[in-house]
């Protein structure tokens, strides 16, 4: 069971990452679905999305048990837990799958495996109030924390109205393996600064943010 991270983070978040190693059948002989989500699971032509949609439902059973109802959407792609004070933030990429939990906080989450087409989207999502390194062995490195740290505010925000180049700004910080960063959204339903954490695992980077609401 290739858990590879499970931690509590302040008051009640709970933070976890599953490596996906098991082929389809033995990812769904781990969980219980419920009938709306074995229609979604069945719904998805590719190999890969049924066995990314069950990773998360694994995790999140060791997270937070077998009793947890299942995951709905809302018309934003923003995931919430059935019936249950728990909040959710989701994040897959390549082999890895990511889940955080909080009953009392806003929460987001995302993890990106780094490849090296980041650059090429670099003038979407950089302003001009944001500061990344020249260095090229460390430059897509910061320019994948900005990206992430802006998927995650995005989610912690509820994806209303959100463009990541003029609505959100990362604060200048020089990368390292792991630390935090401060963030800003500011729209019409939004101007607040957020604290967020960032580390690398392997060759992906993760971050997320915990706010009382």
């Amino acid at each position: 069971m290739p858990l590879i991270l499970k931690e509590k983070y302040e008051e009640d978040c709970v933070f976890g990452i599953w490596e996906i190693t098991e082929d389809y059948n033995t990812l769904y002989s781990m969980v219980h679905l419920y009938p709306g989500e074995k229609d979604r699971l069945d719904g998805f032509k590719s190999e890969d999305r049924k066995i990314e949609f069950l990773s998360v439902r694994v995790l999140l059973k060791n997270l937070a048990g077998d009793t947890i109802g299942p995951i709905v959407y809302s018309d934003k792609r923003k995931p919430f837990l059935h019936q249950s004070k728990l909040r959710i933030s989701i994040s897959h990429s390549k082999n890895l799958t990511a889940i955080m939990l909080s009953e009392k906080k806003k929460i987001g989450l995302d993890l990106e495996f780094m490849s090296h087409k980041i650059s090429d989207i670099e003038d979407r999502f950089i302003n001009e109030d944001e500061v990344i390194i020249r260095e090229p062995g460390r430059r897509k490195y910061h320019l994948y924390i900005h990206w992430c740290a802006k998927e995650a505010l995005y989610k912690i925000c509820d994806k209303q109205d959100i463009s990541f180049k003029k609505n959100l700004t990362i604060e200048p910080f020089e990368p390292e393996d792991f630390g935090v960063v401060y963030g800003w959204v500011d729209n019409k339903y939004w101007h607040d600064k957020f604290k967020l954490n960032y580390f690398t695992i392997n060759n992906y980077v993760v971050v997320y943010c915990c706010k009382s609401s």
